[in-house]
This record gives structure tokens, sequence and C-alpha cells, in this order.
């Protein structure tokens, strides 16, 4: 029989429709029935690019054996994380209370009927393995314990109740002075971290650390501090040379499972690339290094290519960006990505393969599981055509173009791994700024366009009644949204106005802004809860403000209000963000370096970011616009022609004689006159876009 999963949009759910498991989404029919029978919940968490939760699947929840179990002790809720991050952030940090471990997916956790944890883990085999019990031998064990030791099982949940109570921070009664302090402790702690060799922070597995990395470039960019620059170039660097970077169709994969980027967990995340983007292209202004413009120029294909659908004529509603993409096919894991080195030398020609061969590392032995090669740079192309006989470089570059070329075309013919095709607001807000940034920087209109796309969607689809929802699939769009989707799209949007400028862009950023002042910030102790005012009762209400696999929430809503309020002259979004930096200071000051974007937020605080507002004939604007690319990225540059009418007091400057451009430069409350010269403003845009430079009149 089919269980309760089939009119869900989460493709992580279908793929449970024909479990043998009477599965039940989260919602009031799987609470109220267990409530009713006095059943314990078995909730399971994971998404549908995830390895280990498709083994967990294979062996215990297509089991007819271990489904009889779970449907006769348990009331069985299955959840998307993608689509209910309100539940998984919940339930991993009572999973970490319960356990002392951290979590992970699938994540595996058993609850009273009024949703408190008692009990729970990750990955469960069926039969004891490798020290973890087995699914089937748990399950009656941990039934018997919720029917005898009620008592033991309300006292806890008593104490959970109580730790996740003084996880909220407290506000002060007098407001911090703010310092340099949390902004300097927090390199010195990357630093410790860091490895000089490889790259990245943190022992194995590597993640990415798209925040921290970001922290360090604005470091280097604000402050000229060389040591933060490096961090971040050099981890770029061996990142794009490595295997987690997927060296024929771009993008990057979600974590390292070495030290050196060279095999990953190969599923790639649309949260993960977003990021990534912009790095990357900042990272080129910094460097002007080839290899990051070719990232940045690989990686968005990718996106346009496989994360987005193609644009039609009658494509007047846009179109999101997708999920993810699996780390399986032909449930096998990396299958689609990984090569034989024969397969490669019969695809192409022997100059092709004499040069692919050491710079991929098919020269040297597999590194995928002791029989497979995954593509990896691992010799300069200089160091190769060395060691050749009668190739320049140049040559050796085109044929090691034309064979990625054979290589990807091949690549294509393979069965591809499953695409997760929900549209997620929040994540579609990542991307949106990425692209937007990263076109901008390399004037790529097409980038842009996506981009915009992907707002004109949100805005038709996901937008209802002056509210954001969550998730897109299939004609449906449902969940209320979390400060995430609301934050993130908010700074794409002020990312895409500075790309191309459309008032429908700026209103919708206002309305934003609007609902995350009205129905998240806690008006009573600041600060932004993860969940609307109006959201169903869960047993916690977070407050995030360190940064994950995605950034804080509070630290890009409140970042972004600040330059919301700047562009605006709106000072209750700067008030917003403000009361929201004074509640985290404490964290600020203890954890620096696990909330870099709370960090940008005191940076901004300190040293309010260079505002440039452009006037203009749209002809002329474009030569401004241009050279203006160059300057620090954390500048904030709104081309907006003199055709652009009924604009807000704050942007409506007036242009030059005859509509020629001016430039109006503006830092915090102080503003310089008009300025007609493009190379007299590049020199202001420099010096003030040093950290504490002074601003002159």
């Amino acid at each position: 029989m089919p269980n309760h999963l089939g009119s869900e949009t989460s493709p992580y759910l279908l793929q449970h429709l024909d479990n043998p498991v009477d599965w039940y989404p989260w919602g009031d029919e799987a609470l109220t029935l267990a409530r009713a029978h006095n059943k314990p919940i078995l909730l399971s968490v994971g998404y549908s690019a995830c390895h280990w939760c498709h083994v967990m699947a294979h062996e215990c929840f297509e089991d007819a054996q271990v489904a009889a179990a779970m449907n006769h002790y348990f009331v069985n809720i299955k959840v998307d994380r993608e689509e209910r991050p309100d539940l998984d952030q919940i339930y991993q940090t009572a999973h970490y209370m319960l356990t002392q471990r951290s979590g992970g997916w699938p994540l595996t956790l058993f609850l009273t009927p009024d949703q408190n944890p008692f009990f729970g883990g990750t990955y469960f085999p069926k039969t004891s393995r490798h020290g973890l019990p087995g699914f089937l031998d748990l399950l009656p064990r941990v039934a018997e314990a919720y029917n005898t030791r009620s008592a033991d099982i309300e006292r806890q949940g008593a104490s959970l109740l109580k730790s996740f109570a003084n996880l909220l921070p407290s506000k002060s009664v007098s407001a911090p002075a703010f310092s340099e302090q949390p902004l300097d402790q927090a390199l010195v702690e990357l630093k410790k971290r860091f490895d000089p060799v490889n790259g990245g922070f943190g022992e194995t597995p590597k993640f990415l650390h798209p925040a921290e990395l970001e922290f360090c470039l604005r470091r280097y960019f604000a402050a000229g501090d060389k040591d933060a620059g490096h961090m971040s170039s050099h981890t770029l660097q061996k990142m794009a040379e490595g295997g987690i970077y997927d060296q024929l169709g771009g993008g990057f994969c979600r974590y390292s499972t070495d030290s050196y980027w060279r095999i990953p967990h190969f599923e790639k995340m649309l949260y993960d690339n977003a990021p990534l983007l912009r790095l990357y292209a900042d990272a080129w202004l910094a460097t002007r290094n080839p290899l990051f413009e070719r990232v940045v120029e690989e990686t968005a294909r990718w996106v346009m290519r496989e994360m987005q659908p193609q644009a039609t004529e009658s494509d007047v509603t846009g179109a999101g960006y997708y999920s993810t993409l699996d780390a399986d096919s032909e449930n096998e894991e990396g299958k689609f990505y990984v090569w034989d080195r024969n397969e490669v030398a019969r695809l192409l020609r022997p100059e092709e393969y004499a040069i692919v061969a050491p710079y991929y590392g098919l020269s040297d032995d597999p590194n995928f599981e002791g029989k497979h090669w995954n593509l990896e740079i691992t010799r300069p192309i200089a160091d190769v055509v060395a060691h050749a006989v009668g190739v320049s470089v140049e040559e050796a570059q085109q044929k090691l173009a034309s064979a990625r070329e054979k290589l990807l075309n091949q690549r294509e013919s393979r069965v591809r791994p499953g695409r997760d095709e929900k549209i997620l607001t929040s994540w579609n807000g990542l991307m949106i700024k990425g692209m937007a940034h990263a076109g901008r920087v390399f004037r790529r209109q097409d980038w842009i366009r996506s981009a915009a796309r992907a707002v004109d969607f949100i805005r038709s689809t996901l937008w209802k009644n002056n509210r954001l929802l969550a998730t897109y699939k299939d004609g449906k769009a449902h969940l209320n949204a979390y400060l995430d989707d609301y934050a993130f799209l908010l700074d794409g949007l002020l990312e895409l106005m500075q790309a191309e400028f459309r008032r429908t862009d700026l209103d919708f950023a206002v309305a934003l802004a609007d609902v995350l002042l009205e129905q998240f910030e806690d008006q009573e102790a600041d600060g932004f809860f993860f969940t609307s005012h109006d959201h169903e009762k869960l047993i916690h209400r977070p407050k995030p403000s360190h940064d994950d696999a995605t950034p804080s929430g509070n630290g890009v809503a409140a970042s972004a209000l600040q330059r919301l309020g700047h562009l605006l002259g709106e000072f209750r979004y700067l008030q917003a963000a403000e009361r929201a930096l004074s509640l985290f200071y404490p964290t600020l000051l203890r954890y620096p370096s696990l909330c870099c974007s709370l960090l940008t937020t005191l940076e901004q605080s300190l040293f309010p970011p260079t505002l440039v507002i452009l006037r203009g004939q749209a002809q002329a604007l474009k030569e401004w616009e241009d050279a203006l690319r160059f300057v620090s990225p954390y500048t904030l540059v709104f081309v907006l022609p003199v055709e652009l009418v009924d604009l807000p007091m704050s942007l409506s400057k007036p242009a030059g004689v005859d509509n020629t451009v001016n430039a109006w430069v503006c830092h915090g409350v102080k503003c310089l006159p008009a300025i007609t010269d493009v190379h007299e403003l590049l020199r202001v845009c420099e010096i003030h876009g040093k950290i504490g430079a002074p601003f002159y009149n």
C-alpha cells in the first residue's frame, strides 16, 4: 500500500513513496496520530543528493522486516532538510545535546508525541556493523524504553527544553561599544586553523568554508592584510586545481574526503557554488589569476546548463535555479565523474593524451578506490610542456582544450546523477547574488540575465500576498518562508541592482526588508528569529548567529539591511541591523571566526560602505561603469540612467550639463560634491575603499 507521501513536492520524500514504511510528512495528521495513540515518533531527516541517506533507505526502509517493526512501534515521519530547515536545525542541535556528537544526514531521532527527542543517531545499518547498532534490534528497544521509562524521558525532555532556551542570546542592559577586536581576533583564529600547504581550514573531511574565505578577502581589500588575502587566494587555487572541482563540467562538490581537495563527496549543491562564484570573481580582481577567471566561466556555464531551465521566447515569468545534483549514479558514488585511464587514451589522439595524462594525474597511480582516476590538476601546464618535445605552452593549451571537450562529450553519454529540481527561495537568493556579481565583474550580460530570470520567477511564483514561500516544484509553491529566504534574496537583489538596475527589484527589496522587520525581528530582545511570528509552533525558535554550510541568517539580514538603509537613507533598517549586532556582539567577542557573516555587519557598522551613484545618459554611463568594476568589490555602485524617473529621493541625483555623467559618492551620512571626471572618481574610490580612510569634502 502507498504511504502518505504521494502529495509531496520534495523529490527526497517522493523517493520513499514506495517504501513499505508507512511514512508521513511532518504535519498535523502525523502529530495528531502520535498523540491519539501515545506512540513515539521516528523522525528521519535527509535530502535527495545524500549518499548515506540512500544507503540507509536501501538497507532499512526498503526492507519489509524493518518496515514492519517501524510501522508497529512508531509513527514514522520523513523530512526533507532542504524544505524544512527549521526542523533540521532544531533536531540536529537536539542530537548533539543527546549524544555529544555532531550530527549529519540521515538524521534519525525518536520523539515523544509532543515532539521532544529522547534518543537518536544518524545512519544505522539493518544489522550491527562497524560498531553501529543494528536498526532492527534497536527499534523494539527504543519502543520499550518509551513505554517503561516515561518519567525519565519526561525529565530529560524538560532539561532539553531548558538547554534550548539557554542557547538564545541575552540582550545587554547597556549597548556595547563596538570595536575592531572581533575582526582582528577572527583572523588570529583562522590563521591557527589554516592549512598552509593545501589551503582550507580544519581537518579532514575538508569543507569549503566560503564565509571564512570571503571574510579573509574582505580584510585584504579593506585593510590591506596580505596574510588574509593569501589564506583566501591560496585556498581557492588549491580547490580549483583539486578533484573537488569538476575539471570538465565546472562547479564544486560539497566537501573533500581528504586534506588535498582530491576526492570529493560528489554531490553538487547550489548553495556551495553560489558564494564561490562571487569569491572567485573577487579573487580574480585581487590577483588577476587566469585560473580564477576560468573557474568562474565554467561554473557559471554549468549553472546555466544544468541548474536552470533554458530561456525561451515565451519566458515571461523567468526560471529559478534547481537545488542539487546527486553524488550517485547507477547506485555508485562518483561513477559519473571518474575515469579509466584506457578509456581516456582511446578517446584522445596520442598528442592530446600526452598533455592530459600528466596534467590531470593519469600518469600517476589511481586516486579513486585504487582503480579509477578523479581528474585533478597535478602539474602546471608549463611543467607538462617542459617535459614534452616540440610543444609550446599555447599548443599544449589548445590540445588540452580539445581533449577536455571530447571527454566532456563522452561523459554526457553516461547515466547522469539525479537532479533535485525543487526551487528553494533561499538558495536562489545566494545564486542570484553569485551570478549577478560575477556578471558585473566580467561584463557578462548572460549571467546577469540568468540572475534576473531567477528573481522574476520568485516574484511571480513564490511571492504571494506580500509574503514569500520557501519552495516550488511541479507547479506547487508552498511552505512558509524562513529568515534565510528573506535575507538571502534581499542580499541577492542588492547585488543584481548593481549589475542591472530595475525599479521593480528595488520595490521588491523594500517589501522583503519590511517583512523581515515585521515578522522576524524580536521586538523585545532584538535579533531575528529563524521562523516568522506566525510560523507553526515548534519546541524551539532559534536565532542563528554562526555560519554553517550557508551563512548566518542574522548576519546576512543585518548586513543587507545596512546596505539598503544607506542606499535609501532609511534609518529604521540601519537601526534594526544595529540592534541585531548589539545582541550578538558578545558572541562575536567569544567566537568571532565562527560568525564571519556577522563580522561583515560589524565592519560595515564601524566603517560604512562607500556608495557611488552614477547619473547620465545610458550610453555615456557604460565607460564609467566599466572602469568601476576594478575597484573594491565592496564599494556599492548603482548606475541610474536619466531615463529612470520617480526614484527615491536618495537616488534621484541630477546628471551633469546636457545629461553628461555625474558621480555622487557617499560614505555613511557624508557625501562629496558631484564628480565629473572618471579618473577622479577612480582616485576617490581607491582612497575610500580602504578601512579607516578619511572622507574628504
